[in-house]
């Protein structure tokens, strides 16, 4: 086992406990934080592992077995180099903590301020804003055609769709409010 900090894998959607059981096999040190969801099938409910990260496996590993961990199927690139795109372990060993001690932690969708948004579902599906604050629910300020008033909608995050997303100096807030972009389309069929 390598000391210092983690590398990152990205690897193909939905294959990262595939890729970590090749990573076992090849006897690379790796890591696939995992968290549990209910989720209701048709005829019953039942407890679910995702990964925390989805689309990333991260592994500590000697220069040499660089080869071997691009070519482990599933493997789509190593991010960044000795130096870049590292995670540090103390930040990995703090995930797998709290992981073991039942803390709930939960992927996010990474939406950050300035960050183009559109509804998806509900009445208002189509509209578009501008992401100004995050929290667990976001308020969709919405314009009223030609009398230029505004009024809020709240909506959960799992019903935003990102357009484009801002610089890459842009970073979470606390809260999020959806400012007007003054206009809306017509619903997307789902």
């Amino acid at each position: 086992m390598f000391e210092g900090p983690w590398g990152v894998l990205q690897v193909v959607a939905n294959h990262e406990k595939r890729v970590a059981r090749h990573l076992s096999i090849r006897s690379l040190e790796h890591y696939l934080p995992l968290y549990t969801e209910r989720s209701r099938w048709s005829d019953r409910t039942v407890v679910l592992e995702r990964p925390l990260f989805p689309g990333y496996v991260f592994v500590r590993y000697a220069s040499s077995a660089r080869i071997s961990l691009v070519s482990t199927p599933g493997v789509l690139r190593v991010l960044g180099d000795d130096s870049v795109a590292m995670v540090d372990a103390e930040e990995i060993d703090r995930i797998h903590r709290a992981l073991a001690d039942g803390s709930i932690l939960r992927p996010h969708r990474g939406i950050t301020v300035g960050t183009r948004v559109r509804v998806r579902h509900g009445v208002f599906a189509g509209v578009e804003g501008v992401v100004t604050e995050l929290r667990r629910d976001c308020d969709v300020v919405i314009a009223l055609g030609a009398t230029q008033q505004f009024f809020s909608l709240q909506a959960d995050l799992r019903d935003i769709e990102v357009l484009s997303r801002p610089s890459e100096t842009a970073y979470l807030r606390t809260t999020a409010i959806i400012a007007p972009t003054l206009r809306t389309i017509s619903p997307r069929p789902a």
